[in-house]
């Protein structure tokens, strides 16, 4: 049985453990958890038992699977769960300010926003690597479930924190409504009614509203350039000159004489909040305490 073979298996496998119908269970074993509580190792670890031959835990083929599975959702995760969002619509928005649509190329503005990101997460994947990398290395967590929570506590904390730092819980608490979950009392809930099936989403229209704030300060003073530009071409009755072919020079020469791109890129990076401890988030504290008068 070669290893194409045996992961094609283990991803029926998986398969057949999230589908839920009886006969399936009576395949794989237990039940299919919720949506709201699929741990995606626990799955793959259930998945490589129903296999023949893969009792007892992950093997190298399963490993391979799951390192797979990880590449394969690395974009949506970085795009999902990091500020990548907040500083591409940041930089996008500067190029229209600017009037140069295509300079510099959306290439460079991607993988710069790429390091950025890399640059402003590296706290947060460093506190993953200690916190559940090393341990499940050295076989000081064996359990899936305490591995996935490991995991996530310090994605969890930075999306908490930039939420909090922009004052943005609206979108928190619309999601908890759209889920049926009773915000009229805000002081019995805690971060840890959040599950990450709310958090997400949660998170990206925090992201979003963030970054449209940020532009909208970027592109005021091109703004005034235009609108200065085209009102000196209107009084000396040029307006058949585009003011574009105008103000594009002077914005060009005033976003280099103020050094724009490290005003830009410095204030990005500023913009994410710093994570707090984990002994300090380890309390659990109120996500609805700034949010008392919506309830």
């Amino acid at each position: 049985m070669n290893s194409r073979l045996l992961l094609t298996i283990a991803a029926l496998a998986a398969l057949l453990a999230l589908a839920g119908p009886a006969s399936a269970q009576a395949l794989v074993g237990p039940p299919a958890p919720s949506v709201t509580d699929i741990n995606p190792i626990s799955v793959l670890d259930s998945a490589s038992q129903a296999v023949p031959g893969f009792k007892g835990g992950l093997s190298g083929a399963m490993s391979i699977m799951i390192l797979l599975t990880a590449l394969s959702l690395a974009p949506a995760i970085m795009i999902m769960c990091t500020c990548f969002v907040r500083f591409l619509i940041v930089l996008s928005l500067l190029k229209q300010a600017l009037g140069t649509q295509t300079v510099p190329p959306a290439q460079v503005t991607l993988a710069l926003s790429l390091f950025m990101t890399l640059l402003v997460m590296a706290p947060t994947f460093d506190r993953i690597h200690a916190e559940a990398v090393v341990p499940y290395q050295t076989g000081q967590v064996s359990d899936t479930d305490v591995l996935w929570e490991k995991a996530k506590q310090p994605i969890r904390d930075f999306m908490f924190a930039q939420i909090d730092a922009a004052d943005n819980w609206s979108s928190v608490y619309m999601i908890l409504n759209y889920r049926g979950v009773d915000t009229s009392e805000p002081e019995k809930l805690t971060r840890a009614d959040v599950d990450m099936l709310t958090l997400m989403p949660a998170f990206m229209l925090s992201e979003l509203k963030t970054a449209f704030l940020l532009g909208f300060r970027v592109y005021l003073p091109f703004l005034v350039i235009d609108l200065v530009i085209s009102c000196l071409l209107i009084s000396m009755s040029m307006m058949m000159l585009p003011p574009v072919l105008i103000s594009l020079p002077f914005k060009i020469l005033l976003f280099v004489l103020v050094d724009g791109w490290q005003l830009v890129v410095g204030g990005l990076m500023e913009s994410v909040a710093k994570v707090d401890t984990p002994a300090a988030v380890s309390l659990a504290p109120d996500i609805t305490r700034v949010l008392h008068a919506l309830a």
